[in-house]
């Protein structure tokens, strides 16, 4: 990688994590695990946008490769740019990787003490019960969340799949360093998320219409913005499976971890998505379950927008995304910035996160 841009892009990260978090108006628990909360912001206009309208919900799922070094509290900055512009805002937290161990055959595999993939003998390797199992419990401990104790810099370590210390993971014995997600809670946390959030916004954010939903995330959270808008596509034994596609007015992907095979080809974050799925034979028995490029079509509107110079999660992964859904007969909005990298599209300092938000009001409003 040449000098000059790999400078470029860490001063563009550096930029995006300046900003100081941004406390929300309100949080929520959906489940009982501390990691199971929604925070909600409402509109930061003195009036609504649109007089005698109520502000669309935009619902953001961070990015971070699904590791837990990074929380849903580097989005804060990015929830409020939304607030601002006149959006109610639900920025969403759900579990990630904890740490692999020393002879841990399953990466992907939960550090609680989980059945690892397969145990179980279900269709989807590893699930061992409903989606919203355990969703129904009041407040958690710490719904908060954890104190970010991370740097700047071990988040980045994080990214790569380095050795952080202090991250927000259940610790377990003999640890190396993070892992991508855990399989199948971090699903089942982002389908119980969505499901709850039309009767949480009623009860927490009156100035919000949850019937104009959209959905964004960055990177590994713009994989699971499309994941959403395709439960209904999901294998029929799928718990997260939905009769009817979700109640959204779209999804905007930012940089989306968007096609498994592309990006595991890429190796894109170190791996993540192998992490993520498991060895080989997991990946392959997952990947009809996870994978949004195999999801198609969708029939809800959605556009990826994506750095041109992005190193993190290159443009051909959302290219091959948008290709798939071309095959597919689905019409995919790709928007690709010019001498822009993977973080400017959170940065609310950056000239791209303007972008972004301007895709995201042509689809709410």
């Amino acid at each position: 990688m040449p000098d000059d841009v790999a400078a470029r892009a860490a001063a563009e990260e550096e930029s995006a994590f300046s900003h100081p978090p941004v406390d929300p108006d309100a949080t929520a628990a959906y489940g009982d695990h501390h990691d199971q909360v929604i925070d909600f912001y409402a509109p930061r206009t003195p009036e609504p946008a649109i007089p005698g309208v109520l502000a669309p919900l935009i619902v953001i799922l961070h990015g971070g490769a699904w590791r837990a070094p990074y929380d849903r509290r580097h989005m804060t900055p990015f929830a409020d740019f939304l607030a601002r512009r006149g959006f109610a805002v639900a920025n969403v937290e759900y579990r990630r990787g904890g740490r692999e161990t020393e002879g841990t055959a399953d990466a992907g595999a939960g550090a609680t003490g989980d059945a690892g993939p397969g145990a179980t003998g279900d269709a989807v390797p590893g699930v061992k019960g409903d989606a919203g199992a355990g969703v129904q419990g009041g407040q958690g401990a710490d719904v908060q969340g954890d104190p970010v104790a991370e740097a700047k810099d071990d988040a980045v370590a994080g990214m790569q799949g380095g050795q952080v210390e202090g991250e927000q993971g259940d610790p377990v014995a003999g640890e190396r360093g993070p892992v991508a997600g855990r399989w199948p809670d971090t699903f089942d946390d982002v389908a119980a998320a969505v499901d709850a959030l039309p009767a949480l916004v009623r009860e927490i954010l009156p100035q919000a219409d949850a019937r104009r939903m959209v959905v964004t995330g960055h990177s590994a959270g713009g994989h699971l913005a499309l994941w959403v808008a395709a439960r209904h596509l999901l294998p029929a034994d799928a718990p997260w499976y939905t009769a009817r596609p979700a109640p959204l007015r779209g999804v905007v992907a930012l940089a989306p971890i968007a096609d498994f095979a592309v990006a595991e080809k890429l190796d894109v974050c170190g791996g993540a998505v192998r992490q993520l799925l498991g060895d080989e034979e997991e990946f392959a028995a997952r990947r009809p379950y996870a994978d949004p490029a195999l999801l198609l079509p969708t029939g809800i509107a959605t556009t990826l927008v994506q750095g041109r110079t992005d190193i993190d999660v290159p443009q051909a992964v959302a290219e091959s995304y948008a290709d798939a859904a071309a095959k597919a007969g689905e019409v995919v909005g790709l928007t690709l910035l010019e001498d822009v990298g993977h973080f400017p599209l959170i940065d609310p300092a950056a000239d791209a996160c303007a972008v972004v938000a301007e895709e995201i009001a042509q689809l709410a409003w």
